[in-house]
């Protein structure tokens, strides 16, 4: 039984969560203890390649691509446009605004640059989403596939991205721990959180549907447990964390989770109406922008187009072959989680991110960073892992880990994240 399992109806004094807080880092220790390891030894990778490149590498991590736009927002605040001599119109409205304006925060309290900021807040956000990822894991599979799940999060190929000045670390933290208030049947910590994440990045409206998806099948849970004798009022089962349904105690109130229901899409809601209302378009305010982008969502119909034409020389179908093998591959994770019988939420969560990523109708080379947020899909490997004899699983994390750092560190000094 875990500390999820006993809610008390009494509040805890300060002193009680502090401790709490304290068994929990403890626990969660060896998983962040793996998880800064594997980072490292990806910053060490960019540190090789970027002196036999010739480059700086915290400019890579700092002052390239959408690292610029977010600085150029907390410095100036939202108005900047490009236009490019195509006709595409680039608008800094396409970026979401918690990072820009935790960057202006720190900048104004600390002697760093906005671009410097926000790569502190990325190294803190990404322990926050490692922990946070091991939490879930521990909650619904166990310590030690927590601690697995942590650590393959940090060795993804493209895991270089998690110390860089961009929004990814902050997403995936704020989504991991509202999934985890879901899981825990915390409503209003959950929709907080779920807000926050919506304030991030776009897909933060796949926390908020994962929100509601736990709190309506805990809501089912709950009638369906009034209704037959002997109703359990003690700890939650296994099926129940499994299934992400959370009942509350017997008697407990209802708004809890109607309050989650209603923080966690207002975020990403209010966000897209204030940018209809700066552009006078309304509900197609934020469409707009996007679209001078060259981005929105077609269902995957020009990242089809995309791969096909790619088989047209030999290195151009195997780099198609892999980008389909990487699609069949994310498809076999789902459904993995599917018959390991996640929990609803994070497979709702996963899978949206997932669609998002693979539908939307420009970048291409960005959709593997794009995915980075979906740490549910590790979960079945991660379970495995654990499973596993302790040398084979680590002989595998560490191969894995030592091809993220010489990938990342390749990609981050080459073409790189657009």
């Amino acid at each position: 039984m875990t500390d999820l399992d006993t809610h008390d109806a009494r509040p805890a004094t300060g002193r009680a969560r502090a401790a709490g807080a304290a068994v929990a880092l403890r626990r969660a220790a060896p998983a962040l203890a793996g998880y800064a390891a594997v980072r490292l030894l990806g910053l060490a990778g960019l540190a090789l390649w970027a002196a036999a490149r010739d480059t700086d590498p915290l400019v890579r991590l700092t002052a390239r691509w959408d690292s610029l736009w977010y600085a150029r927002i907390a410095e100036s605040g939202y108005g900047y446009t490009v236009r490019l001599p195509n006709g595409d119109v680039h608008s800094d409205l396409a970026f979401f605004p918690l990072l820009p304006w935790l960057e202006r925060g720190i900048a104004a309290v600390v002697p760093l640059s906005h671009a410097h900021a926000g790569f502190l807040v990325s190294a803190v956000a990404s322990l926050a989403a490692a922990w946070g990822i091991f939490a879930v894991a521990d909650l619904v599979l166990g310590r030690r596939a927590g601690v697995c799940a942590a650590v393959l999060w940090a060795a993804l190929p493209v895991g270089i991205v998690q110390s860089m000045a961009y929004s990814e670390s902050l997403f995936t933290a704020l989504a991991a721990w509202s999934l985890y208030a879901v899981l825990s049947g915390r409503w209003p910590l959950a929709g907080a959180l779920a807000l926050l994440a919506g304030l991030t990045r776009p897909v933060g409206l796949a926390v908020a549907a994962a929100v509601w998806a736990g709190a309506v099948a805990s809501f089912v849970r709950e009638r369906s447990a009034s209704t037959a004798d002997g109703a359990p009022d003690g700890p939650r089962d296994l099926h129940a964390v499994r299934a992400g349904l959370s009942p509350p105690p017997r008697g407990a109130s209802p708004w809890p989770r109607a309050l989650g229901m209603l923080l966690a899409p207002l975020g990403a809601a209010g966000y897209v109406l204030w940018v209809g209302h700066r552009t006078g378009r309304g509900l197609f305010g934020y469409l707009d922008v996007q679209a001078g982008w060259r981005n929105g969502f077609d269902g995957g119909v020009a990242f089809a187009r995309f791969v096909a034409g790619l088989f047209v020389s030999v290195p151009g179908a195997l780099a198609g072959t892999a980008l389909i093998a990487g699609v069949l591959l994310l498809g076999w994770l789902l459904l993995a989680g599917v018959r390991a019988r996640l929990p609803l939420p994070l497979l709702l969560y996963a899978g949206l991110v997932a669609l998002l990523a693979l539908c939307a109708s420009s970048y291409f080379g960005s959709k593997p960073r794009l995915l980075v947020p979906a740490f549910p899909l590790l979960l079945p490997v991660a379970a495995a892992a654990a499973r596993a004899r302790p040398a084979p699983a680590a002989a595998l994390l560490g191969l894995a880990a030592a091809v993220s750092a010489v990938y990342g560190g390749l990609w981050l000094t080459g073409s790189g994240p657009p």
